[in-house]
């Protein structure tokens, strides 16, 4: 199966009523892409749970080590690792009952994609959260 984007009116949806984002990946280095992009979600309202084993915080909010560590609904996977991760992360996406699935720009894997489809859930690859946030809600 190819992989399909969802529409710019079901990106705007997601991106309007899924809040709470787990970043899988995300670095507590100011220069690193994923800190800068979690640190604007974060700043335009967006609730941030940091995902990564080799960090304790990031922008004072305690980190994950997993995504299975996570109490509570997780709206959107965040995810800010290499290609060859992304069937692992899908997999604990789905063990955790995220709702959408959401690689960074250059992120793609289809046997990833193939498997969150398989299980109902909504996947974005190879797009960023950020610019999708600024065309699509204009800020």
């Amino acid at each position: 199966m190819a992989i399909v984007i969802p529409d710019d009116q079901t990106l705007k949806e997601i991106l309007q009523t899924k809040k709470r984002i787990a970043v899988v990946g995300l670095s507590d280095k100011p220069e690193r892409t994923s800190y800068q992009i979690a640190k604007y979600m974060l700043e335009h309202g967006y609730d941030i749970i940091p995902v990564n084993p080799t960090v304790e915080s990031v922008f004072g909010i305690k980190a994950a080590s997993s995504l299975r560590e996570i109490g509570g609904h997780v709206d959107i996977v965040n995810v800010f690792r290499r290609p060859e991760f992304l069937l692992e992360t899908a997999k604990d996406a789905v063990a955790i009952g995220a709702d959408v699935y959401w690689a960074q720009l250059g992120l793609f894997d289809e046997k990833a994609y193939d498997f969150l489809r398989g299980h109902g859930m909504t996947v974005v690859m190879d797009r960023c959260i950020k610019v999708e946030y600024q065309r699509l809600l204009g800020e």
